[in-house]
């Protein structure tokens, strides 16, 4: 049985109008299938339901069927991205698109939904957001919980490392996230790989994806080469009365001495990311849901393996005592309570503990990434932010402008101006940055805040 075909534009050629089309990779610009992606936007087809992660940045990414008027309708736990002007699918389309926002969990989870024959099941994740609008609700146990429905996929587009004639596929790394799930989903599942072997080349534990869910391989037309995101200023200090706050990085450093030794932490993607460079030599153990335990620093990407990067597909390390899963894996441990403390980024938190980070009006679209899966059981709750935006307006309000991610959840907002702290009287703050009284930081937060100084 070989599987093996010429090349991607062969693969992709009895793909129809209407199918919907699964494409698995990570983040911004990780573990693609760009060949297949290339020839499907290449075809003359219209139509398509794209289920995917995220779109990318590049046109050998998702983002290229869109801009190619291929799409018609979006499923995706990203349409676009902050900070980007002119990022959201709708902006990025020349065809009208309809567009449904997924919490990157519950797309991996109604994937598995669909490719295991099962019907439609109940979550926490999203209780009384924007997300739950218009699907069912019900308690049980005293909890609320969403109904979802599976999502199955005619085609399914997979990246991989590895893989032998008969369809036999290895992951390398953290590159798993959704590919599994994406391709048990699917009616016809393309693999694209670096590497073909012959059948019994693969060692028997190696093989991620066994070959009964697999129907085409395709090896990549050329050398993969890594594509990193720009990391932002980290040195940038924010002006604020007149006095320099403090940058990124030191905020990354006040985080990770909050954190306590022996916990299982999550960082999520921009300013939590800083907290990795500050754990080396302690006994703490970071978690992304790209599907990595146990990473550390990040490092240039000079000396980057491809494979190993954080939620926020920056290169970082694995060492002794590090692993690698899919993304199924990584949301069991988010959403079941396996974590100690998660640090996330927000537009605004209020003085219930709930907060905003996945859209604003500028941004045309949504950014849901895994916030709304990690908040569901995260142990302790850490915000980490600009305590303003830089027109000068306060990230911390006394009633959210955006739309919630979660509600009443946040234990501790760090910010670089102050650590402030959540109980049951509201908001606390327990230490200001250098050459900032208490005084000053009441001023410039715009919600209530009482003082109790460490």
């Amino acid at each position: 049985m070989d599987k093996v075909v010429a090349d991607a534009a062969t693969a992709v050629q009895d793909i129809p109008d209407g199918a919907i089309l699964g494409v698995s990779g990570f983040g911004a610009s990780h573990n693609f299938p760009v060949d297949l992606i290339t020839a499907c936007a290449e075809r003359d087809i219209s139509d398509l339901t794209l289920v995917c992660n995220s779109l990318g940045v590049s046109d050998a990414h998702p983002a290229r069927l869109v801009r190619a008027g291929r799409v018609s309708a979006l499923k995706a736990a990203f349409s676009a991205r902050a900070a980007v002007p002119n990022s959201s699918a709708q902006d990025q389309s020349p065809v009208p698109i309809d567009v449904e926002l997924i919490p990157q969990g519950i797309l991996v989870e109604r994937l598995r939904a669909a490719g295991a024959g099962l019907g439609p099941f109940y979550s926490p994740v999203g209780v009384d957001t924007d997300i739950a609008r218009g699907k069912e609700q019900r308690a049980f146990g005293g909890r609320e919980y969403v109904l979802e429905q599976p999502l199955p996929v005619d085609y399914a587009f997979v990246y991989a490392s590895a893989a032998d004639r008969a369809g036999n596929v290895a992951f390398r790394g953290s590159s798993e996230n959704l590919g599994p799930s994406m391709a048990k989903a699917a009616k016809t599942v393309i693999v694209q790989v670096d590497k073909i072997v012959e059948v019994g080349e693969l060692p028997l534990d190696e093989i991620d994806l066994p070959g009964v869910f697999v129907d085409r391989v395709v090896l990549a037309s050329e050398t993969r080469t890594p594509s990193w995101r720009p990391r932002r200023d980290e040195s940038e200090r924010r002006q604020y009365l007149g006095k320099p706050g403090l940058t990124p990085k030191e905020v990354g450093a006040w985080i990770a001495d909050l954190i306590p030794s022996g916990s299982y932490v999550n960082l999520g993607v921009g300013l939590p990311t800083q907290v990795s460079d500050f754990v080396e030599g302690r006994d703490i153990v970071l978690h992304a849901e790209n599907g990595v335990l146990g990473y550390s620093e990040r490092v240039d990407v000079d000396d980057a393996d491809p494979d190993a990067y954080n939620a926020g597909g920056e290169p970082i390390t694995l060492g002794p005592g590090s692993s690698v899963f899919d993304s199924v894996r990584a949301f069991e441990i988010a959403r079941g309570g396996h974590l100690d403390a998660v640090v996330l980024g927000a537009f605004q938190v209020d003085p219930e503990g709930s907060f905003a980070n996945w859209t604003t009006p500028a941004m045309g679209g949504g950014a849901i990434g895994g916030a709304m899966d990690l908040v569901v059981d995260p142990g302790r709750l850490i915000i980490a932010m600009r305590h303003c935006e830089r027109n000068g307006r306060s990230k911390i309000v006394a009633e959210l402008d955006y739309p919630v991610t979660g509600r009443a959840i946040v234990d501790m907002i760090v910010t670089d101006l102050a650590v402030i702290e959540r109980d049951e009287t509201g908001l606390v703050l327990r230490k200001a940055a250098p050459g900032f009284s208490a005084e000053d930081i009441v001023e410039l937060t715009a919600a209530p805040m009482r003082v109790d100084l460490w």
